[in-house]
């Protein structure tokens, strides 16, 4: 196949719903053992998010020495931080999450972040989105490794929400793709009769080319059948949300709607606040703001499935404990992860707090990793997707969990 005629054919395919990686995407992913039908959802946020200042250390008087100006008050202050455990609070743009942490579906893990030190957006959102930190050779995503541990139900088991796949579902396994906004219901050529129908007769052999396209093509007709449906018994008139919100709501639609649907994956950009980070409001107070009303939009559109689905948000890296002289903070190391589900033993902020005193500092200016992310992930897969330790070593190959958050689970 010349160059040409590859791309020719990786465009349809993408247009069809299904983008393929490799030529062996349409190929049986072999005998899994789990029959789980557990649900996994991914958000990164992109940019490295400011964790100190999402659930703030407020008991930590080194925090307010190191941010004089993007400090959050400290609880029934002015803009101050809503209490979780007595220790940490949560930014008050995020009160709409607040009844998730009471009922216990929503949980922190502090500190959280990847071993490797690299202060590259560009390689930090690599190494954790391939999960093996450091390896710049590693050629696929661990979503597309899990994926293949999993027994195959459909073309549109895994989901990527976004105008192109993202590294952490690049691999051998099919992974369907769903435009973010308005885009994701949009008529495509591909979509005419006339066109389709000649595709189809073109496409109809059993070749590989010609099995992805079906496959393809079948992965599109279940998204916008499933989509179209769920939009019209849920808006019942009413105009959406924009914004991440509507992503997240087509994104619960469709898990709701189409019971292949088990891993879905999506990012979110902007959290890169090296000027005029703000406080309680700002720049940083409103995409937080955005982002909890589009994770609440994702719980309450999810309804009874929310008790089957896991909810994962991280970042490349953290931020500087201390604010730069712009208003806003630079490239750091630890980080905050977010999970939230109905299988969460929620309510808590998890992982080893080891203080922000000059001397705990990582490199004597950021907030220390005491949590791998891969050992936060591998918990999540081992208790609420069922996974056995050797398919968790299959999608983290190299990481040896120490099981520390297994309390995190019911």
């Amino acid at each position: 196949m010349n160059r040409r005629k590859f791309l020719q054919y990786a465009s349809l395919l993408t247009a069809a719903g299904l983008t393929p990686i490799g030529l062996h995407g349409w190929a049986a992913r072999g005998m899994a053992s789990t029959t789980t039908n557990k649900r996994l959802i991914v958000i990164f946020l992109r940019g490295g998010i400011d964790g100190l200042n999402v659930v703030v250390p407020y008991q930590d008087p080194d925090y307010y020495e190191a941010r004089p100006r993007i400090a959050i008050p400290q609880p029934k202050e002015k803009g101050g931080v809503l209490d979780l455990d007595g220790r940490f609070g949560l930014h008050p743009a995020l009160a709409d999450l607040m009844p998730l942490w009471k009922q216990g579906s929503l949980a922190f893990v502090h500190a959280c972040g990847s071993p490797d030190t690299t202060r590259s957006h560009f390689d930090a959102q690599n190494y954790m989105e391939s999960g093996t930190p450091g390896d710049k050779t590693t050629s696929d995503g661990w979503m597309n490794r899990l994926l293949a541990t999993l027994p195959e139900v459909g073309p549109t088991q895994a989901v990527n929400i976004g105008s192109m796949i993202s590294p952490i579902l690049m691999g051998q396994n099919s992974v369907a793709s769903l435009p973010p906004g308005n885009q994701a219901t949009r008529s495509l050529s591909v979509d005419r009769s006339q066109l389709n129908a000649a595709f189809e007769r073109l496409y109809r052999g059993n070749d590989p080319i010609h099995l992805a396209y079906q496959e393809g093509q079948q992965a599109r007709e279940i998204l916008l059948a499933t989509l179209a449906a769920e939009m019209r018994e849920a808006d019942n008139g009413a105009p959406p949300p924009n914004g991440f919100a509507k992503d997240t709501r087509n994104l619960a639609r469709l898990m709701v709607g189409d019971s292949q649907t088990q891993l879905a994956f999506m990012a979110l950009g902007g959290w890169d606040t090296h000027i005029n980070q703000g406080s309680s409001q700002g720049q940083f107070a409103n995409k937080l703001k955005s982002l909890a009303e589009g994770l609440v939009t994702l719980v309450k559109e999810l309804g009874s499935a929310y008790s089957d689905t896991a909810i994962a948000i991280l970042s490349e890296f953290g931020r500087t404990v201390k604010e730069n002289g712009n208003g806003g903070t630079d490239h750091g190391h630890g980080n905050v992860m977010w999970i939230l589900g109905g299988g969460i033993r929620g309510g808590k902020v998890y992982g080893e707090w080891s203080g922000l005193s000059e001397s705990a500092l990582f490199q004597g200016r950021d907030l220390a990793v005491t949590t791998d992310f891969r050992e936060a992930i591998a918990s999540l897969l081992e208790q609420h997707i069922q996974l056995k330790a050797n398919q968790v070593a299959q999608v983290f190959p190299g990481f040896t969990s120490n099981h520390r958050l297994q309390s995190a689970w019911k």
